[in-house]
Formats: C-alpha cells, structure tokens, sequence
C-alpha cells in the first residue's frame, strides 16, 4: 500500500477514534434528551423542598423514618443521586453532598440549577463551640459564615500594615484577624514573645447574585437564613428529643432545638479547644462543621430561602465528660437532626400560601 495512503488511513482512524471519544465525554456530563424529559416531567410535580444532605449516616435515618415517603423517581447526574418523596404533603428532593465546602457548594448549585426548587433545608450533625449548649441539642442559627477564607499575614507585619490587595478590594482587615501569638506557651511572665506564624485576617466571600451584574462582584461574610423560615423553627424548641442511643448509653442532659446566633463552616475538622474558644468569643459561633456556609452562599446568590439545622455530636476540642464523642454519639445527634427536620417540614407544609424565592 502506498506510504501515502497509509498516513491518511492512519489519520482517519486516529481522528474517528477522538471524535468518538469526545462524543462519549459530552454524553457522560451533559444532560442528554431522556434526561431532559424526566427531569422535565418531574420538575411539572414541584415545586419541591431540597434537602441537602452530607453524608449517609446522616442521610439514612431519613431514608428508615416512616414519615418520609420515597417515590420511584431517582435521578443521577455529575456524581450526585438525587432521591424524590414526601414529607407530609410535601414534595422534597434529597441529595448527599460528601464531605467538605466544595462538594456542598457543587450538590447545591446542580439541585438549583437542574430541578423546581423553592426552598433549601440543609441538616446533619456538628461540632459544638457554644459552652451552653450540649451533645445531642439541636442548633437552628440565625447566620452562617465561612471562617476559613484567610489573608495570612507576612511575620513581622501587624494590624496597621495594609493587607496585599486591599486596595482594589480583595481582601479586608473590617472583620479581625487570630494572632498565634496570643497563644504562645511556656513564656515567663512580662517576658515578651512573638509567633512566626503572624496574623491570619478573616475575609468575606466574593459572590454574584443573579439578580446582580454579571462579573461584578459582592462581598457576604455572616448570610442570614430566611426569616420565615427562622420564624417557623422558633415552634421547634419544645420538640422532644432523643438522649439514648441504647438502655445504658444516655446523655446526662437532656437534649433541646436551639435557636442560636451564628453558625461556622470550614474544610477543617475543628478538635481544638483554644481555637473553639477564640471563635465563639470572637464571633458568637455554636455550631462548627464543614458545610453550611457553602448552602447558605449558594441559596444567596440564587435568592433561594434556606435553613440549616445541626444537631451537635461533640464539644470541639474536649472539655468535658461527654466531650470528643462524636464516633459514640453522632448516630444520637443524626437521628435528632432528622427529627427536627421533619417537624419543620410538616409545618412548612401547613401554611396554606405558596412559597416562593426570596
């Protein structure tokens, strides 16, 4: 065979295997016609209630409650399952976001972006930095925030010292920074001591609602949950609530619904008991955990109400009897979460107008 026409068979081939290849990448990611329709044909049974999920143990005690009725429709898409029923009246969507800021932002940004949503519930389990409230209380905040968006100052440079780029706007010494510093050990008294370490200046998100310009950016630090929704949670705070996990393993306190002022979220497990005193004297944070803030920056800038509602496994960092428990007590705090949930859900469901976006 010519040399010639062996390079362009070649060619041929090579070309038709990438454009294969590529056909079968645009299928995996994107929504394909089936696709469409059923989400179509569901979304025509909305609008729903999506509730967000971390992970599955805090998932599956929903899934096992009686007052939860699952119906046939399943959808998977980039990863997520998303599961269809009831609570109640209510239709609602669950979805199981896994570990961390980044995937709850993802699962919340595909369940708003792909289904008829008009309200976001997110809840599971959290580290506590509240001294006054306990394991298995539940904890409804009025503000979420992300603390671990950071400017790390350079060693040497102090509060006065402006920031790199907090001239255009990037970042910002408004809302305080943690000098490591003040928590040097094994120093003499009136000796004086400094850390490498320096300062680390907490920093607001940039967003972009969509009701706003596109590329033109704001800044949210501490995102409120809705206001009706926080007013229906106020009639949670009697519900009864689980304080065994077994006849002899129990909570010497008996657990309550909290409503509290702010709640914290980071892609860091917090097990420290100075940083968890810092944060709730600094900023009044009860619960701790990894997620929240990620649904609340989403729900904003897509003007979707939202609540969150954690149930609490662990003192951060120890400090009492029962602290450091969560691997005993995160099933107890998961199965409290769910409760309230239900509760909220059944009296969401209640209130005759239809509800729409922020």
């Amino acid at each position: 065979m010519d040399r010639r026409v062996l390079s362009c068979l070649c060619m041929f081939f090579v070309a038709l295997f990438m454009l294969f290849n590529a056909q079968n990448a645009l299928v995996s990611c994107a929504l394909t016609s089936q696709l469409h329709e059923q989400i179509t044909r569901i979304n025509e049974e909305g609008p729903y209630i999506g509730l967000v999920i971390p992970n599955s143990f805090e998932l599956n005690p929903l899934l096992q409650n009686p007052a939860y009725t699952p119906s046939e429709n399943i959808i998977d898409f980039a990863g997520r399952r998303f599961r269809f029923g009831s609570i109640g009246n209510e239709p609602v969507i669950l979805v199981m976001t896994g570990l961390s800021m980044i995937n709850a932002a993802i699962t919340t940004q595909l369940l708003l972006s792909i289904f008829n949503i008009k309200g976001v519930v997110h809840y599971g389990i959290a580290g506590n930095a509240n001294p006054s409230l306990h394991i298995g209380d539940v904890a409804i905040p009025h503000y979420w925030a992300h603390l671990a968006l950071w400017s790390w100052q350079r060693y040497g440079q102090g509060p006065n010292d402006t920031l790199p780029l907090e001239q255009n706007g990037d970042y910002t010494r408004k809302v305080g920074f943690l000098k490591f510093a003040d928590f040097t050990t094994n120093v003499s008294l009136g000796s004086s001591f400094d850390n490498v370490l320096n300062n680390i200046w907490y920093q607001p998100e940039e967003i972009f609602p969509v009701d706003g310009i596109p590329e033109e950016r704001q800044h949210a630090l501490w995102v409120p949950v809705d206001s009706d929704y926080y007013q229906i949670a106020t009639k949670l705070e009697k519900l009864k609530l689980d304080a065994c996990i077994n006849s002899t393993t129990c909570l010497s306190t008996t657990p309550k619904v909290k409503l509290v002022e702010r709640g914290a979220s980071a892609s860091i497990y917090l097990d420290n008991a100075a940083y968890r005193t810092f944060i709730y004297n600094k900023f009044q944070v009860s619960p701790v955990e990894m997620e929240s803030a990620s649904v609340a920056l989403i729900c904003l800038q897509q003007r979707v109400p939202f609540i969150v509602i954690r149930a609490l496994s662990d003192l951060a960092g120890g400090g009492s009897a029962e602290s450091n428990e969560a691997d005993t007590f995160a099933p107890l705090a998961a199965t409290n979460s769910v409760k309230v949930v239900i509760e909220f859900i059944k009296l969401l469901s209640s209130r005759s107008p239809k509800w729409s976006p922020m």
